[in-house]
């Protein structure tokens, strides 16, 4: 699978710690940064990595800061985007089943690496259910879809 990944300076190493994870397995990840622990804007990270996404350039996305609040509200600003901010592991289950989830946003404060690694591959193995979550799916782009008409 084709994985964008993105962090600011806080998420940086766990980003690092993930992303040759990911491609030891066979996926391929493009990352988006930041390339260092300096610090940085986490709505720059989410923003490519939810573009790459959006246009179809990634299949999924993994965003990780601090707490991964802000980077689940930047990514969720991109058109097509479902950003889901992880907790717990059948949290980011849920977040596929019935969301449709395709960013997810981790806080590298509160995960370790372990912990990290199995919300992403849960997050990559579980489909999407579809029948009555599609309908509930597309009434959150239908509200997508209300602001981008005003």
């Amino acid at each position: 699978m084709k994985i964008a990944i993105g962090a600011d300076h806080a998420g940086f190493s766990l980003k690092e710690e993930l992303r040759a994870t990911l491609a030891a397995k066979g996926h391929e990840v493009v990352d988006f940064g930041t390339q260092s622990a300096d610090s940085t804007d986490y709505p720059d990270y989410a923003s490519k990595v939810a573009h790459a996404v959006s246009q179809g350039e990634a299949e999924r996305g993994v965003l990780v800061c601090s707490t991964g609040v802000g980077m689940s509200i930047a990514a969720n600003k991109v058109p097509g985007i479902r950003a889901a901010l992880a907790y717990n592991a059948d949290e980011v289950a849920l977040t596929r089943q019935h969301n449709n989830a395709n960013v997810l946003a981790m806080g590298a404060r509160y995960l370790n690496a372990e912990q990290a690694e199995e919300f992403v591959e849960i997050f990559l193995s579980t489909p999407f259910e579809g029948g009555r979550h599609e309908r509930r799916v597309n009434k959150m782009m239908d509200l997508e879809n209300e602001g981008e008409k005003r």
